[in-house]
């Protein structure tokens, strides 16, 4: 079974950048797409940022040109760059196959961006 394992969250202040990794426990990783969701306090679960299995990327435009999604298939991880963080970037980010994402999560990492 795939597990899903991110890092890297951690309080940060307004303007500030932050990396978050993914590590992907099955050979599959190589052949899906990945992506980060997120999720803020009493809201739902979305799509941030998608990696195809040959590197294209789409994101979210509340996101972009701030963040940049990497996967390095080597190693089976997937990462975050966030840049320009803004208050409103605060939540739980968890990575997952993309478009579709399989319905086991991880436990996903927490950023929260100061003020």
């Amino acid at each position: 079974q795939v597990q899903l394992v991110e890092s890297g969250g951690g309080l940060v202040q307004t303007g500030g950048s932050v990396r978050l990794s993914c590590a992907a426990s099955g050979s599959i990783f190589n052949i899906h797409g990945m992506g980060w969701y997120r999720q803020g306090s009493g809201k739902q679960r979305d799509l941030v940022a998608c990696i195809t299995s040959g590197s294209s990327t789409n994101y979210a435009d509340s996101v972009k040109g701030r963040f940049t999604i990497s996967r390095d298939n080597a190693k089976n991880t997937v990462y975050l760059q966030m840049s320009s963080l803004k208050p409103e970037d605060t939540a739980v980010y968890y990575c997952n196959f993309c478009p579709f994402a399989l319905g086991s999560w991880g436990q996903g990492t927490q950023v929260t961006v100061s003020s």
